[in-house]
């Protein structure tokens, strides 16, 4: 069957020419197209034809899309997503002026929420999970990826991957999981580093790998968390097992995170909020994707990480919401854009390449999805508004009216 997205105000391609990222300058290029419509067969692409052309096209069904700006289906390239319990006595500590890392040192933080998944069923966890996925369908997000690092046990992040999995089924859109189980030490490991990270490489990784439960291995290098060589151990063995590499890195110190993740060919190093004037450099021409979680030094109160500075230098950036219960409790893919321009000084052409092309570039899948061109997936987000610009400028105002995966309408406001 074949579909006609018929005679949007605006198509935003975000399109590469095939290259499937887009680096430094090329994100100011959006590809705005008016006075086209785009032709849909098989959940693919098969043509944005002008206007003029429609009479002659042979289609099935229409949808009518006067007035609206398409853009390619949303990425969302971080979250915490599979998580249980609140954190918001720990929230009123940080208002207090306790800052994240000095909570984690008591016990809260990660730990928190480690004990509440361990005591959450997996039918339990399906249906705390399931609405939040729904308000990321309803945002516009049609690439959605998971992590999994609140388990921390091998039972429980083989449940939460499992959960992942099964959401995947459930819901039209791809839900892409990473296996996060080197997020911090459980407190049954504390006095003994090297024996967990002994569960990782020689249990966990091997059995997530062999049951292809993730695509990608991530891991929080941090002071309070693994070192940089630790995550190289771990990376090593990842990388034997066929999972591809994802690196939290530079959030609140640099301890040499960000040189294992680029020597080790990353597919992204994600956060960078203390990323240093003699690293920036490093990005360029490099593959690894920099994603930029600004909710977080939102929710935290601290600096954002260098966007103009990233971009300048060539590198290929995205952005995320990170959405977690402790760091970034936010889930509002709007107000993270508004944030990348206001505190970022990111351009609305930067923000829109940054969650489009380069998003799938940071998961991988920008062969198939990303930007609106022949071939790729069917995926679009339908926005209530006759400029791209009032996307960014509407502030955590949810403008999608519709959102499309594989030529199919799976959410209709």
């Amino acid at each position: 069957m074949i579909t006609l997205l018929r005679n949007p105000k605006q198509i935003i391609t975000a399109n590469s020419s095939g290259k499937n990222y887009k680096r430094g300058k090329e994100m100011s290029d959006i590809g705005v197209l008016t006075d086209h419509s785009i032709l849909i067969a098989d959940g693919k692409i098969k043509s944005v034809i002008n206007n003029s052309s429609i009479n002659k096209a042979k289609y099935d069904k229409e949808i009518n899309l006067e007035n609206k700006v398409v853009l390619p289906g949303l990425v969302e390239c971080h979250t915490h997503t599979a998580f249980a319990g609140s954190r918001a006595e720990e929230f009123k500590l940080k208002l207090k002026g306790v800052d994240y890392e000095e909570i984690a040192k008591l016990g809260g933080g990660i730990t928190n929420t480690m004990e509440a998944v361990r005591h959450s069923s997996f039918d339990e966890l399906i249906n705390i999970i399931t609405p939040r996925i729904k308000y990321f369908i309803s945002q516009g997000i049609t690439t959605l990826e998971i992590k999994s690092g609140y388990g921390l046990s091998f039972y429980d992040e083989i449940k939460l991957l499992q959960v992942i999995k099964e959401l995947n089924k459930i819901f039209p859109i791809d839900i892409i999981s990473t296996f996060l189980g080197a997020h911090t030490f459980p407190p049954e490991y504390k006095n003994d580093n090297d024996k967990y990270i002994e569960l990782l490489t020689n249990e966990l990784i091997p059995y997530v790998a062999e049951h292809k439960l993730a695509k990608f291995c991530d891991a929080f290098c941090e002071s309070t968390a693994f070192t940089a060589k630790q995550t190289e151990r771990i990376f090593k063995v990842a990388e034997e097992n066929g999972l591809k590499l994802k690196l939290h890195t530079e959030q609140f110190n640099s301890i040499g995170g960000l040189e294992v993740a680029l020597n080790m060919n990353a597919v992204s190093a994600d956060h960078l909020e203390v990323l240093k004037e003699n690293q920036i450099d490093l990005f360029f021409n490099s593959d690894t994707t920099a994603v930029l979680l600004p909710g977080v030094s939102f929710f935290l109160n601290y600096d954002y990480a260098p966007a103009r500075k990233l971009i300048d230098a060539n590198a290929i950036v995205a952005l995320a919401t990170d959405y977690n219960p402790g760091s970034s409790h936010i889930s509002n893919f709007q107000l993270i854009l508004s944030l990348a321009a206001i505190k970022m000084n990111m351009t609305i052409e930067e923000i829109i390449s940054a969650v489009t092309i380069n998003s799938a570039k940071a998961l991988d899948v920008s062969d198939v999805s990303g930007s609106i061109e022949p071939g790729k997936n069917a995926d679009f987000s339908i926005f209530d508004a006759v400029d791209y610009s009032e996307i960014v400028y509407n502030v955590g105002k949810n403008l999608n009216v519709m959102t499309i995966k594989n030529g199919e309408i799976i959410y209709e406001s």
